[in-house]
């Protein structure tokens, strides 16, 4: 039994199983703590895999080559400088009224009757440098105040821009996700910005706009009054010219990087190209600029901003600790020889690597919650079937889409983002699932069937 448990294809699949239905049961039942539950998970799986204690901590000497050690460290060091600095230009953006003065000018744009677009439109832009849950604690304002000068439903407005939010919190870097999902399948973020857009703005426009809008005319919700004072609030307003500039400028870097090879290979140019858009330079100079343009050149202290910063940057220690964690569980699955065995399976079942991929991180996403948790896992899981293979970073790209739309279908009440859509907006709990629930499962279901249709041509 313990031989067919830890060479046999069926034992390995039964191995993997159970330690995935431990980390639920401890995250659902137990309520542990995210990174506690995969690193007792981790640890379980390795112990019953059979694998040596040398190479699953180390040795009392030397933890270097260790799989805890490794699987901790080769992750963090390449997500957590791109979240932190991600994290406090995002926090830059917020203070300064980025956010007052974007909307204000698209309307001027689009104009009054345009607004559900408007709205979605910002939650897309403003939602690159800026947490989902921040981004909503930001806009909600400013949904209010359009809510009351539509005078429709709170809902018409609001599905829009959550809508964007989610988009660049699931698809694009320098979100925790898309940017775990990047380290540990071994794909540029530049491809990652490229493949994101690529399968982000249609499903966007099919749930945020076209099904919002649908929804927002049936679902009435009114302007919480606890927040009737938002309008009044005056914040200066840096110039919209600046605001872009600040979130494109990492952007363009990055990708100036990822194809300054093909466009320039040889080029003098290629190494300062490469230098200044590798993702944490790229993120550093729009901090600095961000910094000195929207905080310095408008009066605000150097040490207020260092106060913003630090501000920013506590609530990130633990979801660096999740992604350590999920990438240690992979790195398990790796070494116990599940993936191989998984990609056995696959093969004889004829099964694509992309629709495995979706499957598992719209499972993991539907029994805990966390979209987080649901691409670490699903990465740690895939990332052995791509070992030996071929696959060009584009395609690679496509399935860090895929696992990233898995992890945002349906959510549900097991999501701490359901609860804050309901309480921000005004919605009962049958309200939420018609409308913030189905929205995730389009968005979802769009753009996967993007990125799996892309994939046969790529």
């Amino acid at each position: 039994m313990v031989h067919w448990l830890r060479h046999e294809t069926g034992g390995l699949l039964l191995l993997c199983a159970l330690a995935i239905a431990l980390l639920l049961v401890l995250i659902i039942k137990v309520r542990l703590e995210p990174f506690i539950s995969l690193l007792v998970s981790g640890l379980a799986l390795a112990l019953a895999a059979g694998l040596p204690v040398s190479q699953i901590v180390g040795t009392p000497l030397s933890s270097k080559t260790s799989l805890l050690e490794t699987g901790f460290g080769g992750i963090l060091g390449h997500i957590a400088p791109i979240i932190g600095l991600g994290t406090i230009l995002g926090a830059i953006l917020e203070a300064s009224g980025g956010a007052d003065v974007l909307t204000r000018r698209l309307l001027e744009v689009f104009g009054e009757k345009r607004a559900p677009l408007v709205m979605g439109l910002v939650g897309l832009i403003f939602g690159v440098p800026v947490f989902f849950d921040i981004g909503i604690f930001v806009l909600a304002p400013l949904v209010y105040i359009t809510a009351r000068r539509g005078g429709r439903s709170l809902v018409l407005y609001a599905m829009p821009m959550l809508c964007g939010l989610s988009v660049t919190h699931a698809f694009l870097p320098p979100h925790p996700g898309p940017v775990a999902a990047s380290g540990l399948l071994g794909v540029s973020l530049g491809w990652l910005i490229i493949m994101g857009l690529a399968c982000g703005v249609p499903a966007f426009l099919v749930a945020g706009i076209a099904w919002g809008t649908w929804i927002g005319n049936r679902v009435q919700a009114q302007v919480p009054e606890d927040y009737a004072a938002a309008e009044k609030e005056a914040r200066p307003e840096p110039p919209l010219a600046l605001v872009a500039l600040i979130i494109l400028v990492p952007l363009v870097l990055i990708l100036l990087a990822t194809f300054g090879d093909v466009w320039w290979k040889g080029s003098s140019v290629l190494p300062l190209l490469t230098f200044v858009g590798t993702p944490a330079v790229a993120l550093t100079v729009a901090v600095l600029l961000a910094s000195y343009l929207l905080g310095i050149r408008r009066g605000i202290p150097a040490k207020e901003l260092s106060d913003l910063a630090t501000r920013s940057l506590r609530p990130v220690g633990m979801l660096l600790l999740v992604v350590g964690g999920g990438a240690f569980f992979g790195a398990v699955i790796a070494a116990t020889g599940v993936g191989k065995a998984l990609a056995t399976t696959m093969a004889d079942a004829g099964l694509p690597l992309i629709v495995l991929a979706y499957l598992i991180s719209c499972g993991l996403r539907l029994a805990q919650g966390s979209a987080t948790v649901a691409i670490v896992t699903t990465g740690g899981i895939v990332a052995p079937l791509l070992q030996g293979e071929h696959h060009s970073q584009a395609h690679l790209a496509l399935i860090a889409v895929a696992i990233s739309a898995g992890s945002i279908i349906a959510s549900h009440v097991n999501d701490g983002g359901f609860w804050i859509v309901s309480r921000y907006f005004n919605l009962s709990v049958r309200d939420t699932l018609k409308t913030w629930t189905v929205l995730e499962t389009i968005l979802s279901i769009v753009g996967f069937t993007t990125a799996a249709t892309l994939s046969t041509f790529i």
